[in-house]
């Protein structure tokens, strides 16, 4: 009697390189993700070494960036290309300071640049409140209904500002400015307090937020925001914001003067030296603060 052999048992081939590359993208799960070289290898199954050589790839191709804290998605992936203008230097030298006010705070963090009438989200770090603010790296916003967008705005010269928005300005919610000239008056309520801009429910109903740009020696390059619902403090974080920015500043243009000053027209003198952030007391605060008749921030 002819004894039949047994096959031998079949083992699934490696998975092949782009496989691989497809399985650490994939890990993250959302524009803002962060993950250490240990949570990639964890989430992919993959060996830590494995996992570390792909990553390296995928950041030379621009797929993934690699800051102080971990990985996270690239140019590439965010659907911005392999040219992002200097974007991916902005988002390189903002990043730890945007980290450290999410981290700090527990609120939804902000990187955006000013784009014609529009601000462009370049990173966003939101933790549990992400989902609830409806932003997302790669989108856009009107940026006279932001506080990015007005922080921006505030050192344009005002020739400018009509440029870029013309008549567009429309009204997102009924706290939205809707007439140009209120903007002017607006922006002019930025600048005497040290450039912080604020905004409750004019982009969206429930939502606040506190913005400050970073700035250059040729005017505004970005901006730098913490996001909240409609009841945060948000003039205890402002400080918090300041320093960011002015930091970030200070790692794009080492030596500049305008990067370290959170207040003042880039061109155009100013009368008052302002006080360094990590100093504001609560009533520097509350003068910073300055209200409308309606008892509003603007």
């Amino acid at each position: 009697m002819t004894e039949t052999l047994a096959a031998p048992e079949r083992r699934d081939a490696p998975p092949s390189m782009i496989e691989r590359m497809t399985l650490i993208l994939d890990a993250f799960n959302g524009p803002s993700a962060r993950l250490t070289l240990e949570d990639v290898a964890r989430r992919t199954g993959l060996p830590r070494s494995t996992a570390h050589r792909i990553l390296d790839q995928l950041v030379r191709q621009r797929w993934l960036a690699h800051h102080s804290f971990g990985y996270g998605l690239g140019q590439r992936a965010l659907g911005l290309g392999g040219q992002d203008g200097g974007h991916g230097k902005i988002r390189e030298a903002a990043a730890p300071y945007l980290h450290e006010l999410q981290v700090t705070t527990g609120l939804v963090a902000h990187l955006a640049v000013l784009d014609g009438a529009e601000v462009f989200y370049l990173d966003k770090l939101g933790g549990r409140l992400a989902a609830s603010v409806p932003s997302r790296v790669g989108g856009r916003a009107p940026a006279h209904s932001t506080a990015l967008g007005k922080a921006m705005l505030a050192w344009l010269e005002p020739e400018q500002v009509d440029a870029l928005l013309g008549t567009g300005i429309t009204r997102l919610t009924s706290r939205t400015i809707g007439e140009l000239g209120t903007l002017h008056q607006e922006l002019h309520r930025v600048r005497q307090r040290r450039g912080l801009a604020f905004e409750r429910g004019e982009s969206f109903p429930g939502i606040a937020c506190v913005a400050v740009a970073i700035r250059g020696a040729e005017g505004p390059v970005a901006g730098i925001s913490l996001v909240g619902d409609i009841h945060t403090p948000l003039e205890n974080v402002a400080p918090l914001v300041v320093t960011a920015a002015r930091e970030t500043a200070q790692v794009l243009f080492p030596g500049s003067a305008a990067a370290g000053r959170p207040g003042g027209r880039t061109r155009r003198a100013h009368a008052d030296r302002p006080v360094p952030a990590h100093t504001w007391s609560a009533a520097t605060m509350n003068r910073l603060l300055a209200v409308d008749g309606r008892g509003d921030w603007m």
